[in-house]
């Protein structure tokens, strides 16, 4: 009894993976296979965030490793399926998306508030050191009386 139970949760586990589909392209040669295979691991899968199109089960990669499999077949290069891809997707699907005017804070913001906070740091750092040096406010002949004050020999004191 035992063992048809065990036999049943692990036939009902697999029933999961044997639902995974798998990408079967035939190629002409190997030189296709290394072009696609490229393509498709420089390209961004748009639901997976932070996943290419190659390594994600998502639909829409799917989708999209059948879309760069038909644009190979008709002829087109690498960068004409990229462009086609960016104008639908955007340059989201770029793993280095290009500099340009709506990239700026992407490329340079990181840089920009590093420097901010060493500017901040430095203007903190310099405010404690001129405070420390400041004058203590006392007028010069104030000032002098203290120093009699304090370079005088203590008072004996009686135990």
């Amino acid at each position: 009894m035992k063992r048809l139970l065990a036999a049943c949760v692990i036939g009902l586990s697999l029933i999961g993976v044997a639902n995974a589909a798998i990408d079967t392209y035939v190629f002409k040669t190997d030189a296709e296979r290394m072009r696609y295979r490229t393509l498709t691991e420089e390209l961004r899968c748009p639901k997976c965030q932070n996943q290419n199109i190659a390594d994600s089960d998502a639909p829409i990669a799917m989708d999209l490793r059948a879309e760069i499999y038909r644009m190979m077949e008709e002829g087109k290069d690498n960068q004409q399926i990229i462009d086609y891809l960016v104008a639908r997707y955007g340059n989201f699907v770029l793993y280095n998306p290009p500099v340009t005017a709506r990239t700026m804070l992407l490329w340079y913001g990181p840089g920009g508030l590093l420097i901010c906070g060493f500017i901040v740091l430095a203007v903190i750092l310099i405010r404690r050191r001129n405070k420390a040096a400041a004058p203590t406010g006392l007028l010069a002949d104030e000032q002098q009386r203290l120093d009699a004050l304090l370079t005088q020999a203590p008072l004996d004191k009686k135990d």
